[in-house]
């Protein structure tokens, strides 16, 4: 009679090489994976927080992720429509139109849960603490520094929002420009080139204009650091849907497999590259889908909408 643990282990044997041979498949066919971010801050910046991640990632995939540092929101999206970009971390907005271009190949896995359990972030516009506006209405005919037009806090959000409340960009700022990052924003700003500036912000102690703080960047007139207290917020969006990373739905589902069970094992199995990542502001990752981002894709069709009327 033919033994059964024999049968079981044969069946276990070939499972197991099965499996390891399609791994091995996707690593032929995908020797390198290139991981891109939106533009948040300098490239130096995004190389020291996110390089760590990134060889992170390449221990646990076991293969080369190279970390490429994106001039514009439009290059990571086209990077992925393209194929050339494996993994790419995205505003909301920016990630609904990264899909929509796409045809659907480019879709969300995971985002950061914040400190508390929040997933999700905030746009908010700042002005300096010297001057006298205290409110949206009071910086009637004043100059805006946004982001990029991709960018959800730094666009996309503001401009939805503050319509809705009475507030059209177009109209109610004598001048809006675009300053290209999140750090030129809050540049511009600091050296009053603009009245205003919009960006990101998760908590008092979390945002893009603490980071740059922290890290000494900006300056007063007389060669001293700025603290929190020489900047004011005037106005705060909803809360918005988190930052998703997204790869492409058309990569081997082992790859796929892999790439989400690595960026949700980072915490624990390496906590000082998570923490890098996330200045140490952040929980863990959270699973997400496209269906997390139907407002955001709801969002773009208006700004779309609002555009060609424009153009008109």
């Amino acid at each position: 009679m033919i033994n059964r643990r024999l049968i079981f282990a044969g069946a276990f044997a070939l499972a197991f090489t099965t499996s390891a041979a399609f791994a091995q498949d996707w690593k032929a066919k995908y020797p390198e994976l290139v991981m891109a971010l939106v533009p948040a801050e300098n490239a130096t910046g995004v190389l020291a927080r996110v390089g760590p991640f990134a060889e992170y990632l390449t221990k646990e995939l076991g293969v080369k992720v190279t970390l490429r540092v994106a001039n514009d929101y439009t290059a990571v999206i086209e990077g992925q429509k393209n194929r050339q970009i494996h993994i790419g971390q995205y505003g909301p907005g920016s990630y609904a139109r990264a899909n929509t271009v796409s045809g659907g190949n480019v879709i969300p896995f995971v985002t950061l849960r914040n400190s508390g359990g929040v997933i999700g972030y905030y746009s908010v516009m700042y002005v300096r603490a010297e001057s006298e506006y205290k409110s949206v209405a009071d910086l009637k005919g004043k100059t805006l520094g946004f982001v990029d037009v991709e960018s959800t806090s730094g666009f996309k959000a503001p401009t939805f929002f503050l319509a809705n409340q009475g507030f059209p960009i177009e109209k109610h700022f004598k001048l809006a420009q675009p300053t290209g990052s999140h750090e030129n924003a809050i540049f511009a700003l600091a050296a009053g080139t603009v009245d205003a500036a919009v960006n990101w912000w998760n908590a008092e102690d979390d945002s893009n204009l603490r980071r740059m703080l922290t890290k000494g960047m900006l300056k007063k007139a007389d060669g001293t650091a700025m603290t929190p207290s020489d900047f004011r917020i005037v106005w705060k969006s909803p809360l918005l849907p988190g930052s998703p990373f997204a790869l492409l739905a058309d990569m081997p589902e082992d790859l796929r497999a892999a790439i989400v069970q690595a960026f949700l094992d980072a915490p624990k199995k390496n906590k000082a590259a998570f923490d890098a990542l996330t200045d140490g502001k952040v929980e863990n990752f959270a699973r997400v889908s496209k269906e997390d981002y139907v407002e955001s894709v709801k969002m773009n069709l208006w700004l779309d909408e609002q555009r060609k009327h424009r153009g008109n």
